[in-house]
């Protein structure tokens, strides 16, 4: 297809001829069959709301189709109208617009659903096993020719994957304003996600997914390799420098992207990652994610032993069970130093996790056919899974929760993992790591995108955020020292890893003054000529204000405020008027609908003064919003953060805690 034609099509959005039927794709890795949930009566009601996308005259021929699809999938996916064309991201002078930044924003929607990107492409989920963009292909041609139509003083808003139109607004006010799954807290079981799901009107959005800020596997990438790093080093003996020989154990390589074997490689650990999808685990290989692959155990572990004993840095993939694994590994005599868990257990009954003695394919089956028994085996494997890891623990291994609710679900499953005090045996790796040496100081995933896909762009916007850190780092306080030398170690290596998949992008830990400075910097850049093309920034919301999780972002929040969700929607807002490109606030992330509030924004820089007004102000409140709030919590970290921001920025003022003694507190509540 040309590019004109290309054009063509996105300007059409819904034809009004059918086009024909598409059949179904077995090379494409498709979201697994959902359960019934519907009654008769819902069942009709959800077919009612997917045709109101279409004409009358085309009922006749799509009600039928629709209601096959809702028998067939549990869900409407309108798999007729998915596009001809290609589906990734093209350079922004590629895409019909009236709007430079709602071009950017097309590229963006493109990216989250490449097939090398997404997990489930045709059902348009790009991660976690229900982290959606859309709910269906008429909402995703229907966006994509209001992108191409609205001007700089026009708003599209988003609820749920539905485009609900185009709004008067200004130039200074967001270009979308996207919401996923903003149900009544009543209705936020995971059965009412089923329910609302299929009824067309509500979907999970995961994090970057609906909020077109997906990056693909690299995004989490970095997070992964700063816990493993961090992790790692407590294990380091006196003299040892760096973590070779070390093994590091895990699981999930579709869900939640499969960043484990790349931050294993960079880490220099020899990592074993468990993954029973096999189209999963072919696609992270022939992208050169993971090195080798196994499906017997012997010689898998033969394998780790001698990779351990050369102090080998190589990524090895199980396909098979995580069970088997963990289980197998608890018999053995080998050491494994690290361990944690990254299937998606915030979906834990549709996709996120396969119980032991079943195949692939015997799952999805029980889960669509049989959901009380898969639900049953589930938990039966969640509580084998744990034994085998408290086995390995007491022997020595470090264990942390990465955030994907195994902790959670595995005390619901009843599985051995709580203390005697009620609290988990295991740390978040947010507890332990991230939370007090990143996230307290202001340090989380800071990234961008080059929308011209040209790779000389890509490694320009990597020599300037290098340079910028290394300034940075020559005045730096001695607290934030460490995180800057592991993000300047990390920019300079991130050409050399090869973690581009996708659109041509980037992520970096940097703190407000470090993402201030070096979008500054970019920005600079493209007005100079330096960088071709408009620079997309964004940050995942697993981050330091994005997001309220008490299972993970904010599980190192210990004043009762961890269930709260006003930084969330307070960070929402502010990126609203002061300055993003769209702004988004979901129901759910990582730990699972009804478990979090994420927060999120993409902001378009042109060379602009007006993009430097931006970056400046947005920028400032986006980091500092969350800083705050955790000095007021108590943390050390970003109370001596705060400080500091408050005597570099004119006009700021936070409130900052009194910290009471213990002893006083003791005597107060005393019945002495």
């Amino acid at each position: 297809m040309t590019t004109d034609e290309f054009r063509k099509a996105v300007r059409a959005g819904v034809p009004d001829t059918l086009p024909t039927p598409k059949p179904y794709d077995p090379t494409v890795n498709h979201a697994p069959r959902r359960k019934k949930i519907l009654t008769p009566e819902q069942e009709r009601l959800a077919l009612k709301n997917a045709l109101r996308y279409f004409p009358e005259k085309h009922h006749a021929t799509l009600a039928p189709e629709f209601a096959d699809e809702l028998r067939r999938y549990g869900r409407i996916y309108m798999y007729r109208f998915r596009p001809d064309y290609d589906m990734h991201a093209r350079p922004i002078d590629e895409y019909p617009a009236r709007s430079r930044q709602a071009a950017a924003i097309m590229m963006m929607i493109q990216n989250n659903l490449d097939r090398a990107v997404a997990q489930h492409p045709h059902e348009l989920i790009t991660y976690g096993g229900n982290g959606a963009v859309f709910q269906n292909w008429a909402q995703y041609l229907l966006t994509m020719q209001y992108l191409s139509e609205m001007t700089d003083e026009q708003t599209l808003v988003m609820y749920s994957g539905h485009p609900l139109g185009l709004f008067p607004s200004h130039k200074g006010a967001p270009r979308v304003v996207v919401t996923n799954g903003m149900v009544i807290p009543n209705y936020s079981k995971p059965d009412d996600w089923e329910r609302f799901n299929a009824l067309g009107v509500s979907q999970y959005g995961q994090m970057t997914a609906g909020s077109y800020m997906y990056i693909g596997p690299q995004g989490i990438v970095h997070g992964t390799t700063i816990t493993v790093l961090n992790a790692g080093r407590r294990h380091l003996k006196p003299g040892q420098k760096d973590l070779g020989g070390m093994l590091f154990v895990t699981s999930g390589l579709g869900g939640m992207s499969g960043a484990q074997p790349k931050a294993g490689n960079i880490s220099g650990v020899v990592s074993i990652t468990a993954e029973i999808n096999p189209s999963a685990v072919e696609k992270r290989r022939s992208q050169g994610w993971v090195d080798e692959v196994y499906t017997d155990l012997d010689t898998l572990l033969t394998r780790a032993r001698k990779a351990k004993a050369a102090r080998e840095a190589v990524s090895l993939a199980y396909m098979g069970n995580v069970v088997d694994l963990w289980e197998r590994l608890a018999e053995e005599d080998i050491a494994v130093e690290l361990g944690s868990d990254q299937t998606s257990l915030h979906n834990p009954w549709a996709g996120g996790y396969y119980p032991a003695g079943l195949t692939f394919e015997e799952s999805k089956a029980m889960m669509a056919d049989n959901p009380e028994e898969f639900r049953k085996r589930v938990q039966e494997s969640l509580r084998r899974q744990v034994a085998a890891i408290n086995r390995l623990t007491e022997r020595g291994m470090y264990f942390f929760d990465y955030g994907n609710a195994f902790l959670l679900e595995s005390s619901r499953a009843g599985a051995d993992v709580l203390r005697e005090d009620g609290k988990f045996r295991y740390p978040s790796y947010v507890q332990d790591i991230m939370g007090p040496l990143f996230f307290d100081y202001g340090f989380g995933p800071f990234r961008w995108v080059c929308t011209s896909c040209d790779p000389a762009d890509l490694e320009t916007t990597d020599r300037i955020a290098a340079r910028v850190l290394e300034e940075i780092r020559e005045n730096a306080p001695e607290d934030i020292c460490s995180q800057l030398d592991d993000n300047i170690h990390w920019i300079k290596e991130a050409g050399r890893n090869q973690l581009v998949v996708g659109s041509q992008a980037r992520i970096l830990y940097a703190d407000s003054e470090g993402r201030t400075k070096i979008a500054l910097a970019f920005n600079e850049a493209i007005r100079r000529g330096e960088i071709s093309a408009p620079v997309v920034l964004g940050r995942d919301h697993h981050d330091v204000s994005g997001t309220d999780s008490p299972y993970r972002e904010t599980s190192n929040i210990y004043d009762g405020s961890q269930y709260t969700a006003d930084m969330a929607v307070q960070n929402v807002i502010g990126d609203a008027f002061r300055g993003a490109t769209w702004v988004s606030l979901h129901n759910g992330g990582g730990v699972g609908w009804g478990e979090v509030i994420n927060g999120g924004f993409g902001m378009v820089i042109d060379g602009s003064d007006e993009a430097d007004r931006r970056i400046r102000e947005m920028l400032l409140w986006d980091v500092n919003n969350g800083i705050s709030r955790r000095s007021w919590a108590r943390n050390k970290g970003a109370y001596d953060a705060i400080r500091r921001e408050m005597e570099r920025t004119p006009g700021l003022r936070v409130t900052l805690p009194n910290f009471a003694s213990d002893s006083i507190i003791y005597k107060a509540l005393s019945h002495e």
